[in-house]
């Protein structure tokens, strides 16, 4: 895979496992890497891209999560860079070692798995700086943001905004080659107003960079926000009417596939107040 350029000095290299994308920022101080995809394997073949693409030598990572599809190649490209600072949202940060651990013992437990092998040999690497609510990075001639919008794909999401460029890295908060992936670190209910906050940093230009599939515009994320808002609502409405959690999934309408929402349901459940939850209907 190649870094293609999507605004000014903003490169882009999509990579099929996952489809998983990692971004490249560059300023007159060198190049920030925006995640690092899915193992130390893999990363090594981002850290030839980057160097193939000759655009300088990495200062600095960011994580826009923990989850090891954009976490696991930490170490790899720390290591090819002379012990570059890895930068997270704190609850990210904490989190990394045990999301790790938790999908090392799921590949353990799959001996099929093509990648099996690779990611059992990572060695997880959390970030070494992290923050609470935004920070800025310097690269030179660049400054970039990083914003914790508030809670969605999990508790510990960051954007990076990179304003003179007009482009927004939204990691998993939006994804364009699927439905936005639920988990059970996920929060759907505060999902939606994370999204607004997102929004407010666009403009009708921006250039949006999921965490998988291709580039979007800002009314691809309006579209994304109203539909994730549909799922927080129903899940409100089932609640409110006492239909219980075990039977929510299949008497609701849902704008994805039910099979990719039983995270939804049961974690919105959990986050609603009892005030607005009724006695299960018998």
């Amino acid at each position: 895979m190649t870094f293609t350029e999507v605004a000014d000095r903003v490169w882009v290299a999509r990579y099929e496992w996952f489809d998983v994308n990692v971004t490249l920022v560059g300023g007159d101080r060198g190049l920030l890497v925006v995640d690092t995809h899915a193992s130390a394997a893999a990363a090594a073949t981002v850290v030839d891209d980057v160097r193939h693409l000759g655009a300088g030598d990495v200062v600095g990572i960011v994580n826009t999560h923990e989850h090891f599809d954009h976490t696991f190649g930490n170490g790899t490209v720390r290591a090819a860079y002379g012990g570059v600072p890895i930068h997270a949202h704190e609850t990210a940060a904490e989190r990394t070692v045990a999301a790790g651990e938790r999908i090392k013992a799921a590949y353990a437990a799959d001996p099929d798995d093509p990648h099996r092998d690779e990611v059992l040999r990572t060695q997880v690497v959390p970030a070494d700086r992290t923050f609470s609510s935004a920070l800025a990075l310097d690269l030179g001639d660049r400054l970039v943001e990083l914003v914790h919008p508030g809670r969605g794909h999990t508790g510990g999401d960051l954007v990076v905004r990179v304003p003179d460029a007009d482009v927004l890295l939204a990691g998993d908060l939006v994804e364009e080659s699927a439905p936005p992936s639920y988990g059970e670190d996920s929060w759907p209910m505060d999902w939606p107003l994370a999204l607004d906050v997102v929004l407010g940093l666009t403009t009708p230009g921006t250039v949006v960079v999921p965490g998988h599939g291709a580039p979007v515009d800002r009314a691809f994320v309006e579209d994304q926000r109203n539909t994730i808002g549909i799922v927080a609502e129903t899940v409100r409405d089932l609640a409110g009417r006492g239909i219980p959690v075990d039977r929510a999934l299949d008497v609701g309408e849902w704008p994805w596939p039910r099979e990719g929402l039983a995270d939804a349901v049961r974690r919105g459940y959990e986050q609603l107040p009892r005030s607005q939850k009724r006695l299960p209907l018998i």
